[in-house]
């Protein structure tokens, strides 16, 4: 997510939900709840193995925009470092990349740098072969200043070692790329849903969105685009994308006007054989048109040869009485007999945005015409912009997905949300099984014992229906001071936090450090068990996290996304961690794939 005027949005999406037409309605809670003893040892209960994929390369570029502001010792800061030495094999820019041509004086960047951190989380599974996956994450070359590009890492083994790492190439010369989401079609093709967008550094070392060819860093690249690039089947080094379509950049829409930025894009592939739209791709976002969201959808269909035919010309989702305050985090998924659904979320302008909606749009004909939204959560009540004790924001409050056995002879869908109505963030989820009219009372997901925010949900199903929920969870005290875990987990270096009260270091902190959690469920909703610790180790989301807006702003960032994924019969996620599990000495932030097996 960039962080221009929306963030009047990112602040207001926290949600206290309701079913429709109701307000403050109670979740129940059928599991029960987990002490946090039983949840600490779950990890190694439930045989869970992780793996840290981004600190096995190191990867650079050359960036667009310089940003040489360091905030450390503090929280482990750098600043933006020339490159060391890849070990991707990827075109780390030592001599400029073609979208950089007509760059203004001053730009890019004189050389290339080192890649560090690696917010917000997607991981994907190759349908042609499910010991390839590909996950996605923000490539920072400066968490100071949120310069990044989109990087990728790749597995050929289920997820054993990530060999192929790098950035997603094609749109290097826009300051930043951001949001990383992919999907596979039929074919084996990769398709990344890219948002390049331009800004520069003010003289406070904020962003600014100028959109004048005179002020922006490169007059030949329009402010803002929503693009793709493509990773064929059968590639194996870190350059080989398909980034062009005719000669120029596969552009899906450009946005050059004030007033005009996209944002939240999102990717679905039909990959069902046997569904009539078959390797049809689905692309959407939205346009924060002054600053009011609007929903927009293109599509075209894959060819095996990772190339596509056009994008149909970018039509608004019908958004009905949702529309006062616009519509924002769509997530289309496509069913298998090819009806696609999105959701969309809603806060209306007339009430001051103090309240969210969400509902869901439907397409049975690829596409070209939509019914809805039918409603599946009203009266949200949004917490604040921050998480208590620490500096950062929440990402994405819903999140939705599709099932493969049909209930009541419809496909069942799924949204999970967060929920701010107790004072802390609980994670709700509902199901329907009538193709989004109606919707069950919700059940809560966490089962922690003791209140402590638990945020950032991902929905899957896998393919026999089983549904998991991923989550970030902060359950668990940071370490004591003293411990090894302490010292992997690196709290010396949190020293400076204007939303902490208590003693720093946080040793021992409650609701401050981060863990990752997973709960399984039976297609009916019938939980499998407790809550599920995916992470071997609590982290300081403090550490090198990114400042969204300038380094002297302590708003700071670990990702709107959660990945989660299955392969057979088991969970593969992907999350943010800092700690140190020997690989990561600098406490950078780090992609963590889980794997769970699927109860």
């Amino acid at each position: 997510m960039k962080i221009p005027r929306h963030v009047f949005f990112a602040t207001a999406l926290f949600v206290a939900l309701a079913l429709p037409g109701t307000a403050g309605a109670s979740s129940s809670f059928p599991q029960g709840a987990q002490s946090d003893t039983a949840y600490a040892a779950s990890y190694l209960a439930n045989h869970v193995r992780t793996v840290d994929a981004t600190a096995q390369r190191l990867s650079c570029y050359r960036p667009e925009v310089p940003y040489f502001t360091s905030n450390g010792p503090v929280d482990g800061y750098t600043g933006m470092t020339s490159c060391p030495g890849a070990t991707t094999g990827e075109d780390v820019g030592t001599t400029p990349y073609a979208t950089q041509a007509g760059s203004n004086p001053g730009y890019p960047a004189a050389t290339p740098m080192e890649v560090k951190d690696h917010s917000e989380s997607d991981i994907r599974v190759d349908p042609t072969n499910p010991r390839h996956l590909i996950g996605s994450s923000k490539w920072f070359v400066s968490a100071e200043g949120y310069n990044h590009l989109l990087g990728f890492y790749e597995s050929f083994d289920g997820g054993s070692t990530w060999p192929v790492q790098g950035h997603v190439p094609g749109y290097e010369g826009w300051t930043d790329n951001t949001d990383p989401v992919g999907a596979f079609d039929g074919y084996g093709n990769y398709y990344e849903f890219v948002l390049p967008y331009q800004f520069f550094y003010d003289a406070g070392g904020s962003h600014d969105y100028k959109t004048n060819t005179n002020q922006e860093p490169n007059a030949a690249q329009a402010a803002e685009v929503v693009s793709v690039s493509v990773r064929p089947h059968g590639a194996t080094a870190a350059g080989q994308w398909i980034t062009t379509r005719g000669g120029k950049p596969d552009i899906v829409a450009a946005y050059d006007s004030r007033g005009n930025e996209p944002d939240k894009q999102w990717i679905a592939i039909d990959s069902n054989p046997a569904s009539p739209h078959y390797n049809r791709v689905y692309l959407m976002w939205v346009d924060f048109h002054s600053p009011t969201p609007v929903p927009y959808i293109s599509y075209a269909d894959a060819h095996a040869d990772g190339s596509h035919t056009d994008w149909s010309s970018p039509a608004r989702l019908p958004t009905g009485n949702m529309q006062p305050g616009g519509n924002t985090y769509l997530l289309p998924h496509v069913a298998p007999d090819g009806t696609l659904y999105t959701t969309l979320t809603a806060a209306p302008v007339t009430n001051g945005h103090a309240t969210d909606t969400i509902g869901v749009d439907v397409s049975t004909d690829g596409g070209a015409s939509f019914t809805g939204p039918a409603i599946v959560a009203s009266a949200i009540t949004p917490p604040g912009a921050t998480y208590a004790n620490t500096t950062f924001r929440d990402g994405i409050e819903n999140t939705f997905t599709v099932g493969p056995v049909t209930v009541n002879g419809h496909y069942p869908l799924y949204t999970s949300w967060e929920d701010y109505s107790s004072g802390v963030t609980n994670i709700l989820v509902s199901t329907s099984t009538d193709g989004g009219q109606t919707w069950s009372a919700p059940i809560q997901v966490n089962d922690n014992a003791s209140p402590a925010d638990e945020f950032q949900p991902n929905l899957n199903a896998a393919a026999d229906g089983t549904v998991s929920v991923a989550f970030y969870d902060r359950r668990l005290a940071c370490p004591a001071s003293g411990s090894s875990e302490a010292t992997a987990a690196g709290l010396s270096l949190d020293t400076v936090n204007p939303n902490y009260t208590g003693a720093l270091p946080p040793y021992g902190a409650a609701n401050y450090c981060v863990n990752s959690s997973i709960q399984f469920y039976s297609p009916a909703l019938a939980p499998k068990g407790h809550n599920i610790r995916i992470s071997p180790h609590s982290w300081d989301p403090q550490l090198n996290s990114p400042h969204s807006s300038s380094a002297g702003r302590p708003t700071t960032f670990i990702g709107d996304y959660f990945g989660n994924s299955t392969v057979g019969s088991t969970s593969v996620t992907t999350s943010v961690s800092t700690f140190d599990d020997g690989t990561n000495p600098h406490h950078y932030q780090q992609q963590i794939i889980a794997f769970t097996p699927v109860p």
